[in-house]
């Protein structure tokens, strides 16, 4: 898609590279890889539309909208727009833990492993790490972390919980779902607060069939995240109950999280956000599509993750990896370096830019 053409397009249209010759699918990546100027001339029709009114510290604006959306589809009172995950994650188990400091989360999970250990760094806060190497953890595990906690000889009682689905540092695989649920109610029972790190929930609610309302319900707070999927250069949203986010805008100033203008930001992930999931699922439906095609042919093997997302490995049987990934950047999907003889793809809207039959046509074209 040529600037002119770019700049032409409906917004609802929007998203297409500035590429000549075949569009290119981005095998890499959750969202839609906008260079600089792409995401400046982005901004700037979006400005032009004279629907984009600017914030004050984060406050008003097309940032308030954009929590009001978000808010309203994952089902929760309220929404407050924080600058990245990792503050959403933090400022989510300060709130529902309180007093009680002892927060359990996945051993796997970003808030535990890529985080600089800020909760327990910046808010005193014992994260208690469940079933490492496992994307679950179960119910049981929970019952006995909460029990050893308050069986010690000072009671220092669990007083929130986190649940991260997907996890990435599982490649995408999802949470049980069925265990999500009766950890969820177990933890009601007991007065445990609820966090769910859903950053990619909007990816795993493609491939479960499961809306993001329906995940969501289960917990107090939800963190969804602004730049991997809709397209924002940065930001997140922290949806829950008015009572308890209500004035979170001072502690999100007080960790330096305030921007004088988030406008920029919150325009594009708007922008993202309306008609995402449809989008979303075409994209799915169209890889599957290939995926099933390329598994029948010799030349491929695929492997999927499972109870995964929206990554799967592909090996090719006849050429070098690393050569392959050339090769199939010029035939039009670009891929991220390989990791020894596999290549890791990814699914995200790009796959929307050809017909599940083209896409097939390039990965074998790629075999030379």
């Amino acid at each position: 898609m040529r600037r002119r053409h770019f700049l032409s397009t409906p917004l609802a249209a929007m998203p297409l590279r500035a590429e000549s010759g075949p569009e290119v699918i981005h095998a890499y990546g959750d969202g839609i890889p906008y260079t600089p100027e792409e995401y400046s001339e982005l901004l700037a029709r979006l400005a032009a539309s004279g629907k984009v009114q600017s914030d004050n510290y984060s406050l008003g604006g097309v940032v308030e909208q954009f929590e009001t959306r978000t808010a309203g589809v994952l089902g929760k009172e309220t929404a407050v727009w924080l600058p990245t995950g990792t503050l959403a994650n933090h400022l989510a188990v300060r709130l529902l833990a309180g007093t009680r400091r002892r927060v359990l989360v996945q051993s796997e999970s970003h808030l535990y492993n890529d985080c600089g250990d800020c909760a327990q760094a910046l808010s005193g806060i014992n994260l208690v790490p469940l079933a490492p190497g496992r994307a679950s953890f179960t119910l049981e595990e929970a019952d006995q972390a909460a029990a050893a906690a308050e069986l010690g000889r000072v009671v220092t009682p669990v007083g929130a919980l986190q649940i991260e689905t997907p996890v990435r540092r599982r490649s995408g695989e999802r949470f049980d779902f069925d265990q999500l649920k009766s950890i969820c109610a177990w933890a009601r029972q007991r007065g445990i607060g609820l966090h769910l790190d859903g950053a990619r929930l909007f990816l795993e609610s493609a491939y479960s069939g499961r809306s993001p309302r329906e995940y969501a319900e289960h917990f107090d707070t939800v963190y969804i995240s602004m730049y991997k999927y809709f397209n924002a250069a940065s930001g997140a949203i922290l949806a829950g109950p008015r009572k308890l986010l209500d004035g979170l805008f001072h502690t999100r100033r007080m960790f330096g999280g305030g921007l004088h203008q988030s406008w920029p930001f919150a325009a594009v992930a708007l922008n993202t956000f309306e008609g995402f999931e449809q989008r979303f699922q075409s994209a799915v439906k169209t890889s599957e599509q290939v995926i099933a095609a390329l598994s029948r042919d010799a030349n491929f093997e695929i492997r999927r993750i499972p109870n995964g997302t929206n990554i799967f490995r592909l090996k090719v049987t006849s050429v070098n990896a690393p050569v392959y990934r050339l090769r199939l950047e010029q035939a039009g999907i670009a891929a991220a370096p390989t990791a020894g003889e596999w290549l890791t793809i990814q699914v995200n809207e790009t796959w929307n830019r050809a017909a599940a039959d083209e896409i097939v046509g390039r990965f074998r074209k790629a075999l030379g």
